[in-house]
């Protein structure tokens, strides 16, 4: 069978010269909170430049991330929660989260592995999401290193957890370099042969951390094709071509700009929320995506060797949820560009697999990387 190797680097560079101190992290007592007896932490990592990134073990999540615009102001550009007492307990829970043992949809929340069939939770509709209820982004991670500009979390997922097979160990590792590069890396064995689709599920806002609306936002996605989907979001198992629909990004294109389209996938996703069929390279590591924020300049790129990326627009945002500082996250105020394995890979032939086996090690390194247009 295929080895997986998946690498989702998050990089950030910006002119460290042109940036100015205006950063206010979250308190750290503020944060503090408990989950199932344990206790939440919240951490803060700081490199040589003055980027500052906040993290959690609460899901091992992307709590906060200060990026300059182009005139060196700070802006928090995560949309999130600033108390680890509104994450646990409120409904947009996957923010900024380590997501797993699988990332985005399994069909009806079954799947064959070596002739014998698994049934995992249906949590969304008929289907299975990102793990489950209580999948790694409701885990209270260990913190086995920090440093100034490093943290590593571990978790044990036990065999059966979620419907899973296998005893699953994982680590995930954040750091922030002094290129200004917030490095995810993912580490995993299993005892058993099982599946396995990590990502990072961080919503963000360019402009202003989620006050206004995405849709000026201009996106460029490398992709020839994507995965259409059913009314339920699981892929049909067909590759369509992105030529003469809304889902053509080869070009910087305003994520507003067609959103409206009387098109059946637009009405499926409730606007977008579809895989994308990323066009191979020559390299391992290729740029999936860029998108760029016209009015603080601030543009943030996505590197990956993963086989496709999920591009979801906010569509479920409905103002219900209150935020850092109180912001009322609205329809399509925020953003994911998750790298993946593609959405029910198991139940497709034609999917790339996403199978580990234990003589098998499960790695991942992937990039978002911040610029600035001046």
């Amino acid at each position: 069978m295929k080895h997986i190797d998946k690498i989702f680097i998050i990089t950030m560079l910006f002119s460290a010269c042109s940036t100015k101190k205006e950063v206010s992290p979250i308190p750290v007592e503020t944060f503090l909170s408990k989950h199932q007896g344990k206790e939440i932490t919240l951490h803060t990592l700081e490199n040589t430049n003055g980027l500052v990134c906040q993290i959690t073990n609460f899901g091992a999540r992307v709590v906060a991330l200060w990026v300059p615009d182009k005139n060196g102001n700070m802006t928090d550009v995560v949309v999130g929660y600033g108390t680890g007492k509104d994450f646990v307990e409120k409904k947009e829970e996957y923010f900024g989260a380590t997501i797993g043992r699988y990332g985005n949809r399994i069909g009806n929340g079954r799947f064959t592995l070596k002739g014998k069939e698994y049934i995992l939770e249906t949590n969304n509709g008929e289907n299975h999401l990102h793990g489950g209820a209580e999948g790694f982004h409701r885990q209270i991670w260990a913190v086995e290193e920090i440093k100034d500009s490093k943290i590593v979390f571990s978790y044990s997922s036990p065999h059966m957890e979620g419907g899973y097979p296998g005893n699953v160990k994982v680590k995930v590792e954040y750091h922030l370099t002094d290129n200004n590069e917030l490095k995810i890396e993912y580490f995993a064995t299993t005892d058993e042969p099982t599946i396995l689709n990590l990502t990072n599920h961080t919503y963000f806002n360019l402009k202003d951390g989620g006050q206004s609306s995405i849709n000026n936002h201009k996106l460029t996605i490398n992709a020839d094709f994507y995965t259409p989907v059913d009314k339920g979001l699981i892929p049909t198992g067909k590759l369509e071509e992105v030529a003469v629909t809304p889902f053509d990004f080869r070009n910087s294109t305003s994520i507003g700009e067609r959103i409206e389209d009387n098109h059946v996938q637009l009405k499926n996703g409730y606007g977008y929320d579809h895989n994308w069929v990323l066009n191979k390279g020559k390299e391992d590591v290729i740029l999936a995506a860029r998108v760029e924020e016209p009015k603080s300049g601030r543009i943030m790129e996505v590197y990956t060797s993963e086989p496709g990326i999920q591009f979801y627009g906010g569509n479920f945002l409905d103002g219900s949820v209150a935020g850092k500082k109180g912001i009322k996250y609205r329809h399509r105020t925020a953003f994911c560009l998750e790298t993946q394995h593609f959405p029910d890979s198991p139940n497709k032939e034609n999917f790339p697999e996403a199978y580990v086996f234990p003589e098998e090690k499960y790695y991942s390194i992937s990039i978002y990387k911040f610029l600035n247009k001046i």
